[in-house]
């Protein structure tokens, strides 16, 4: 019995020993645990990448970094971006910095207080603190530097691409204190690209003839162009009658500010004999188109006795109005233009109508070489 009684005493003691021993453990250790986030085993980052606004050296450029966090984020939990040494942070603040996740719209302010996240930036390192709510295990995250900010920035962009030596750089994701998963990417920084091309200059500019019947602006021409353009063959006029020709006129060119064209008279109708019939109207020379008015025919007026003007269907001319006349003068009268290319064909475009009218009294000095000159003048912009 003695025995056995020392046997189940030495058991009593080691067991006592042994909770005063694990108490003592808890006591030192213990203590200074409470509170301590668990954390999962530190891994890489995944789809971690970042796209340049510009990847020319030595330039200011926009940043979207996305990544994915495998473990996730909690509350108050700190993401470190670290951009190599060879990027320029400038001056910067959280207003600079747009935060998503998993699509989602973050608030970023300074303090980040609440579900706000919270950006700092500071030499090569931008700081961002997670608001509640954290980031679910494998969740997008995309933070964007800079100008392409689309949330809230209101500055330029604030990082500066390397200079010299055109290679690619590492941006990192550090661990942290409460954060463990890491990774790094890489941007390329490339010299660019000078594109070049050359177009050659086109200007064609045709007069053809109308046929008679030929639909200009309020009246139909009485009298064919097409065996001569060159010419305005208005014939044997006939007292009170009203006589009218045209030309079509066609513009292709490639010109950036598009054309002017312009005709201009060498001097008066005139006859071989000093007799002139008159601009339009009796030879007050209209400037304003107008309609078209008979001759005065006032015996005591020869420029009342005959006249003749000029119209075109040219919408900068008429602004669409039919039977708008004015005179023929040896002022260039602009009568077709158009502010960019033109393909020669398109009405208004590339192809107008210049109509020209005349009439004549009784009165009208009588003269078979009735004369005077026009000249066409068209001017391309590039």
């Amino acid at each position: 019995m003695f025995v056995q009684i020392y046997s189940r005493t030495d058991a009593g003691y080691k067991a006592i020993a042994t909770l005063v021993a694990t108490a003592l453990v808890l006591w030192m250790v213990g203590v200074h645990m409470l509170g301590v986030k668990a954390h999962a085993a530190p891994v890489n980052v995944t789809n971690f990448s970042d796209t340049l606004e510009t990847s020319a050296p030595s330039t200011l450029s926009g940043h979207t970094i996305a990544f994915t966090l495998p473990n996730g984020a909690a509350d108050d939990d700190t993401i470190i971006l670290e951009f190599d040494a060879s990027f320029t942070l400038g001056a910067a603040d959280f207003e600079d910095v747009d935060v998503t996740v998993g699509g989602g719209e973050q608030t970023v302010t300074a303090a980040g207080v609440g579900a706000d996240w919270a950006a700092a930036i500071a030499g090569q390192q931008v700081t961002l603190t997670v608001g509640s709510g954290g980031v679910a295990s494998s969740t997008e995250v995309v933070v964007e530097l800079g100008a392409v900010a689309t949330f809230t920035d209101v500055g330029a962009d604030f990082i500066t691409n390397p200079a010299g030596t055109t290679t690619s750089y590492t941006i990192d994701i550090l661990e942290s204190s409460t954060i463990q998963d890491y990774g790094q990417t890489r941007v390329a920084i490339v010299d660019q690209v000078v594109v070049t091309a050359e177009v050659a200059t086109q200007f064609d500019f045709v007069v053809n003839g109308t046929p008679a019947g030929f639909t200009i602006p309020g009246v139909a021409t009485t009298t064919s162009t097409t065996t001569n353009s060159a010419s305005l063959p208005f014939g044997s006029l006939t007292a009170d009658t009203a006589v009218t020709l045209a030309h079509q006129l066609n513009v292709t060119t490639n010109a950036a500010n598009g054309f002017v064209v312009t005709v201009e008279q060498s001097g008066e109708l005139e006859s071989s004999t000093g007799a002139i019939i008159d601009s339009f109207t009796d030879g007050t020379y209209v400037n304003t188109p107008s309609p078209w008015q008979a001759p005065g025919d006032n015996i005591s007026l020869d420029n009342t006795w005959g006249h003749w003007g000029m119209t075109s269907d040219d919408n900068d001319y008429n602004a669409g109005v039919n039977d708008q006349w004015i005179a023929a003068s040896t002022t260039p009268r602009t009568i077709f233009q158009h502010a960019s290319s033109s393909d020669g064909i398109t009405s208004d475009i590339g192809s107008t109508t210049i109509g020209y009218i005349i009439e004549v009294t009784p009165l009208q000095e009588a003269g078979n070489d009735y004369t005077t000159t026009l000249t066409y003048i068209a001017t391309p912009t590039f």
